[in-house]
């Protein structure tokens, strides 16, 4: 027997990998990281709930990336900040592919509210 199929609404799934698109843009273009976590945030509320994860996801990668970021930036003074920056940057862009994978499986993101992969 096979797994019941989730019908996704493109439209709705299409929100949530621009916004996944717009934090890998982040890397060169740092903004459009903000545009991408207000869009989740507005987006978050009238989406169905394996869509909902995805959501959550992108808003705790902007939060916990920024928090990551200015750890490493304040512990640069003592070098280790910079080991703390390549990780937190690894750590992001994993996140964000592998929620582009998720997503294009059309399942929702397994423990978007955890701090690791």
């Amino acid at each position: 027997m096979s797994d019941p199929v989730i019908s996704t609404d493109p439209n709705q799934a299409g929100n949530a990998n621009l916004i996944y698109i717009l934090y890998l843009v982040s890397c060169v273009v740092g903004v459009t990281a903000i545009v991408g976590v207000v869009m989740a945030y507005m987006a978050k509320d009238d989406a169905p709930d394996w869509l909902r994860s995805h959501y959550h996801n992108q808003i705790n990668i902007f939060w916990k990336g920024l928090l990551y970021m200015v750890i490493g930036a304040v512990l640069s003074i003592v070098l280790i900040g910079l080991l703390i920056l390549l990780v937190a940057f690894i750590w992001y862009i994993i996140r964000i592919v592998k929620g582009m994978q998720t997503l294009a499986k059309g399942e929702p993101y397994p423990n978007p509210s955890g701090w690791g992969l």
